[in-house]
């Protein structure tokens, strides 16, 4: 169904678009208002205690207090959001620190084993580069991230509990940034970042030159460094080993700190791939890696994707990852064809849209079913929900970016039936012909029909039409999936509602049904649908469904990935699966796919035993589901018992009190469970357990009498021969502590021009402060609040610290007539940004927000 909701992973915050001029004083809402009725409008900043400010910014209006070097280090909590400010001497605007610099920060901050420094570098326009540094007491060097000049985000992972000096530092330029801690703990870390701790040869430098002659390399001062293997490998890439005794450019000295000759050398190591990158005839440059076989997808935000352990995926990839032979088509809005998570991962496709308005792309049904967008305004972006299905079906994986796919190996056939105004039974009955390899509409046929079709859309009529297509392609063979709906209601919804068509109802984190599933009688199975509205396993995004996406709301397609929920977003973790079952028995028909679904083979029971309205015959499980395919072909790989426990990591973020734990065997006997923990402030309650003790416990905490800090522990869980260990995090904050996001200018703006009417100045300290505008006229108005740490005479930039009434994602518009307003309260914050995009999420409108007190 492709009523749902969106959410970025790079959080919620201002897109800076076009420029709002400067104005003076006061002023009404437009030409026509009343100018005899003017009012008084107030209201309170808050500010989240978890929220801190460098405090030595460039805006002159704060009193800078210097935090370096590390004796000097701020001392900031855990949890914390960090908005902050460094330069070097005369880079960046004029203000506090332009003459003298401010090159570092540092921080002393208590952080637990697990948790993530992630660093986001707001600006790259001219040149900046940023560094993350990590040091013990003592001043020995822990860890530190290096990136480049187009690196945007620098990340660490605390090795052990403890106190550390937290670095910043300018390598060139100058930027905001925001540095989050113990708000995005086990996250997955960033790519393009050169990490100290990866695991990679000292002095060894993998890099392809597009340019370079023998003469070049000899006269370079840079490259006279390195020796140069005499072999060229794939692709043209070299292996540079550094020379004893190298003088890399740019290495930074770290003064009064400590490094092992091990830890010299792999820095070494990264200043060199640093100084090389910067070269116009290097393509790239990278560390050798030491690589490990892994059966689990290193896509950088794999992590992020909990419905896949959910579903025992991980464990079905030890078995097959997919089969190139096996087709699933996408019945939907059609697929961007260009976007990465899609690169040689499709086959030939076709647009059935017969309504050419409808399209977009000037005509009726074509062979080109590249998503052309369905936004019905300007300035709003396309759901590209079909991207979204195909990247959960078969997204490209274990490629070190991006997300996965269920089943990466198989291709998608993009087939698109939805358009700005929806589709029609018509077209959708042609699509499935299409996709069945039967005749229909565009006269063609592809060269290979699909062995699933997946199908995120319905409605409540019932269409002969449609129905015989249904049929039609299931006597072909094809496998059918539908989504259940998105209405919360036992009504038929079609064609997931059709004989022979598998119905998919959503489950969240918790295996509970979604809020939005529709339930009934003709529900076949359940899967991961999410639920944006929560973040049980804290970690600071919402329990959506993570896959491919785009942001079309500007002149410029900004590829990414998305959070959505819904039924649609179940779907395609079935079509996912059975596409790993044909991989393994390419002989399955429809009918043994059913007769396995209900006979248990495939799924986890929940609800009542047996089938039900809500679950149908159960959550997908992917490892049974895979060997019961292998099984029933006749053959396959034997595949040990194993332990199943889901959330891989429990993590109570200041605001969650509780979650659910899962413990399951799959593929034998392991015997008992034993659960080993001694965590004070924790409770594990059996909730549905048989009497091995698999089943769900309800993971419960207690923080009275605890001291503000964060805490961790771990929860050991064998049986057998198998055993996991579960990582538990906990936050506590301290209630006398207050938030401090800094001087803040709270603008009113007027929502017809976009023209900023009146400033208020407040130093953003403490739980809430107030701010008022008087004198203001009848009209329409926006309410905008931030920081300026650059002292660019603009708020809202990327990293500093923004909010708006009624939020700022979704600014409301405040309607002025003859009496005051009051308690115009709303959040300011530095939000935290994901490491998958570096475009912002776009809000309601896209507005620069000029100061009046600057020029």
């Amino acid at each position: 169904m492709i009523r749902l909701e969106k959410l970025t992973i790079t959080g919620l915050s201002l897109v800076v678009a076009s420029m709002i001029a400067a104005c003076g004083g006061g002023g009404g809402g437009g030409d026509n208002v009343d100018t005899q009725s003017r009012v008084n409008v107030s209201g309170n900043l808050v500010v989240p205690s978890f929220v801190v400010t460098d405090s030595d910014v460039n805006d002159v209006e704060t009193v800078s207090v210097p935090n370096h070097p590390a004796t000097a280090a701020q001392v900031v909590p855990n949890p914390v959001n960090i908005g902050g400010y460094v330069n070097q001497p005369r880079e960046g605007f004029a203000g506090l620190s332009f003459n003298s610099g401010d090159t570092d920060d540092y921080f002393l901050i208590d952080m637990q084993a697990g948790q993530t420094l992630l660093l986001n570098i707001a600006d790259l326009s001219s040149g900046e580069d940023l560094d993350l540094f990590l040091f013990d007491l003592n001043g020995q060097l822990i860890d530190a991230s290096l990136g480049g000049l187009d690196t945007k985000f620098e990340s660490l992972v605390i090795p052990e509990d403890g106190q550390y000096y937290v670095n910043v530092y300018a390598v060139s330029g100058a930027s905001n940034y925001l540095l989050s801690v113990g708000l995005t703990p086990l996250a997955a870390l960033p790519s393009g970042a050169l990490r100290l701790s990866d695991d990679f040869l000292p002095e060894e430098v993998l890099v392809r030159f597009n340019d370079l002659s023998v003469q070049a390399r000899i006269e370079d001062s840079l490259l006279q460094q390195f020796q140069f293997d005499t072999d060229n490998y794939s692709g043209g890439v070299q292996r540079l080993t550094l020379k004893e005794q190298a003088a890399v450019v740019a290495a930074r000295t770290l003064t009064d700190m400590q490094l092992t000759d091990l830890q010299q050398q792999k820095l070494d190591t990264l200043h060199a791939i640093k100084a090389l990158r910067k070269r116009d005839d290097v393509d790239y440059a990278e560390p050798n890696y030491i690589v490990h076989p892994s059966a689990i997808p290193n896509d950088e935000h794999y992590t992020l994707q909990w419905h896949y352990p959910q579903i025992n995926l991980p464990q079905a990839w030890d078995i097959t990852t997919g089969d190139t032979d096996v087709i699933v088509a996408v019945i939907d809005t059609g697929v961007l064809l260009t976007h990465p998570e899609m690169s040689g991962q499709l086959t030939a496709g076709y647009d059935f849209i017969s309504d050419a308005e409808s399209a977009g792309d000037g005509d009726g049904i074509d062979s080109d079913p590249n998503d052309e967008g369905d936004a019905l305004q300007d300035g709003t972006s396309s759901s590209f929900h079909g991207t979204h299905v195909a990247g959960t079906v078969a997204a490209r994986s274990n490629n070190s970016q991006g997300a996965a796919g269920v089943a990466w190996e198989s291709r998608i056939m993009p087939i698109r039936v939805l358009g700005k105004d929806g589709g029609n039974s018509l077209d959708l009955a042609e699509g499935i012909r299409y996709a069945a390899g039967l005749s229909n509409a565009s006269g063609t046929t592809p060269a290979q029909p699909a062995d699933i079709i997946n199908m995120s859309l319905g409605g409540n009529s019932d269409s002969q039409t449609t129905r015989e297509a249904v049929a039609a392609a299931r006597a072909e063979g094809v496998i059918i999936i539908a989504a259940s709906g998105n209405e919360s209601t036992s009504q038929l919804s079609y064609p997931a509602s059709y004989p022979g068509v598998v119905s998919v109802s959503a489950v969240d984190i918790n295996r509970d049904l979604a809020f939005y599933s529709n339930f009934g009688t003709m529900i076949d199975v359940a899967a991961p649908g999410g639920d944006l509205r929560v973040d049980l396993n804290g970690d600071s995004r919402p329990d959506g469904i993570l896959s491919a996406g785009a942001d079309d709301s500007s002149d410029t397609l900004s590829y990414q990935l998305v959070f959505y929920n819904g039924t649609s977003m179940a779907a395609p973790h079935i079509a996912g699966v059975a596409a790993l079952m044909k991989a393994v028995y390419p002989a399955m028909t429809p009918a043994e796919f059913d007769s396995m679904l209900a006979a248990g083979e495939l799924t986890t029971d929940l609800g009542d035993t047996g089938r039900d309205n809500l679950y149908g015959h159960g959550l997908i499980d992917a490892f049974k589901a895979v060997d019961a395919a292998q099984q029933r072909g006749g053959g396959g790989v034997p595949v040990d018992p194993a332990l199943s426990v889901n959330p891989q990591s429990l993590n109570f973020s200041h605001n969650l009190q509780s979650t659910t734990l899962f413990i399951e065997q799959i593929g034998g006997d392991l015997g008992s469970v034993q659960i080993a923990e001694d965590i004070s402030w924790l409770t594990l309650q059996a909730s549905q357990v048989d009497g091995s003790g698999y089943g769900s416990y309800n993971a419960i905490i207690d923080r009275s009498g605890l001291a503000a800090g964060t805490y961790s522990d771990t929860i050991q869980i064998s049986a057998g021969s198998a055993s996991e260990t579960v990582q538990v995090i906990m936050q506590v904050l301290d209630i006398s502590i207050s938030g401090d996001a800094g001087i803040h200018y709270v603008l009113l703006v007027n929502n017809d021009t976009d023209q900023v009417l009146q400033q208020f100045q407040v130093e953003a300290v403490g739980e809430s402060v107030s701010y008022s505008f008087s004198e203001v006229a009848a009209g329409d108005y926006l309410i905008f609040a931030g920081s300026d740490m650059d002292m660019d005479g603009i708020i809202c930039d990327s990293g500093e610290s923004c909010g708006a009434y009624a939020t700022a994602s979704q600014p409301s518009i405040i309607t002025i007539e003859s009496s005051d307003i009051v308690d115009l309260d709303f959040t300011t914050s530095y939000e935290y940004q994901s490491p998958s995009s570096q475009s912002l999420e776009n809000t309601t409108r896209s507005l620069v927000l000029r100061r009046l007190d600057v020029e």
